[in-house]
């Protein structure tokens, strides 16, 4: 791709029936976005964007890609609150690493922190993301998964995991992002949804087809490297970037739920 759109993108904005040139970047993303719901991402925007002028999308200016980013949010997340203001963590490393079979010990140090915070109302804690599929090269910040009753009943466990060392990130339908303060390293985060909800059936889901899946983790692998080298300076395009094979995955592994008999997350009693 050198001044134009990625052969992806082409193909489903031919399947949409849209044409960049008639109606610009911006019009023509809300309306891919309309047709096929998240697969449109922020980098398809940037592509628009910069294929308007010229470019790549790695090229564009970072006032610009703000500025995208900014419009594509309340799209992209339209049940999502703004970030808590102070949460912000500027600096953090930006890096994709090879499996470090340290990640599951520190998985079981905060579960056990957060378990102590919690007393007698601890809930189910899960380990999830990357770090909890051995062999599969991550990021090197652990994902908890920490599934409540009710998420909106934030006074039953949100003063717990703040005693616990982390401060609240983000809000949205069904769950809440919390990680440490800027102060400490970034070695983990804290997401706490509703037991019987999707937010967290989804996550669990994803591991464990990864899991059970060695090809498709090297895959997952694969990509990952492949989108740090592109996307190193903007950590939500690499995010972004990875929308397509990760619904792909779950689509596969919805399959694989049904055909194996797995459970997803049980209620919380």
């Amino acid at each position: 791709m050198s001044g134009g759109v990625s052969d992806g993108l082409e193909r489903r904005l031919r399947a949409a029936g849209l044409d960049p040139a008639a109606s610009g970047p911006w019009e023509t993303w809300l309306r891919l976005r309309d047709h096929c719901g998240r697969r449109a991402t922020l980098v398809d925007l940037y592509e628009l964007e910069a294929a308007s002028r010229g470019i790549e999308p790695e090229k564009l200016p970072e006032s610009d890609r703000a500025r995208l980013k900014a419009a594509a949010r309340p799209v992209a997340y339209p049940h999502r609150e703004p970030v808590v203001p102070g949460s912000d963590r500027s600096g953090d490393p930006h890096q994709v690493v090879e499996y470090d079979p340290a990640w599951p010990v520190r998985f079981a140090d905060w579960r056990s922190r957060l378990a102590a915070a919690m007393g007698a109302t601890t809930p189910r804690i899960d380990h999830i993301g990357s770090t909890a599929v051995g062999g599969l090269a991550a990021k090197p910040v652990v994902d908890i998964l920490v599934s409540v009753p009710d998420v909106r009943d934030e006074a039953g466990y949100l003063p717990a995991c703040i005693s616990a060392g982390l401060i609240l990130r983000v809000r949205e339908a069904g769950h809440l992002l919390l990680w440490p303060p800027s102060a400490a390293p970034r070695d983990v985060h804290v997401h706490v949804c509703d037991a019987s909800g999707e937010w967290g059936r989804r996550q669990l889901l994803f591991r464990d087809y990864l899991r059970a899946h060695p090809e498709t983790c090297a895959e997952y692998s694969a990509l990952k490297r492949e989108l740090i080298s592109r996307w190193r300076n903007d950590r939500k395009a690499y995010t972004e970037a990875k929308t397509g094979f990760v619904l792909d995955t779950l689509d596969a592994a919805e399959i694989w739920a049904r055909t194996t008999g797995w459970i997803g997350l049980p209620a919380v009693p």
